[in-house]
């Protein structure tokens, strides 16, 4: 599968990572790494879930399903929201700029990530 090498080298090489240093944060060889990107060697999937999440890309990426890294998942809208008119003005609305609500909003965001942090 040369074109999932292709495509964990462009995440590799777009950051700027030598294959020895990718290998170490991976914990495996840097020939393993050299393989993968050759198509001489299949990584298994624990590894291409490693990249995936390493990039912030999807598998669909990787595995050339798509030319856009963050795929499919990164365009989902949850059903609620767009079903429920109610709940979607809601949403504009917290997120428009001039908005009342965005104070609010800002100040629970910020309360919830305090909380987090205990």
């Amino acid at each position: 599968m040369k074109e999932i090498g292709v495509r964990l080298r462009g995440l590799r090489e777009g950051i700027g990572l030598s294959q020895m240093k990718l290998s170490k944060l991976i914990g495996t060889s840097q020939v393993s790494v050299n393989r993968y990107e050759n198509g001489n060697g299949d990584p298994p999937l624990a590894t291409l879930l490693w990249y995936a999440d390493y990039f912030d890309v999807s598998l669909d990426y990787i595995f050339g399903r798509t030319d856009q890294p963050h795929g499919k998942l990164y365009e989902y809208r949850p059903k609620f929201v767009e079903d429920n008119q109610e709940m979607k003005r809601f949403v504009d609305m917290c997120f428009a700029p001039n908005s009342s609500l965005n104070g609010k909003l800002k100040q629970a965001i910020i309360e919830i990530l305090n909380e987090e942090k205990n």
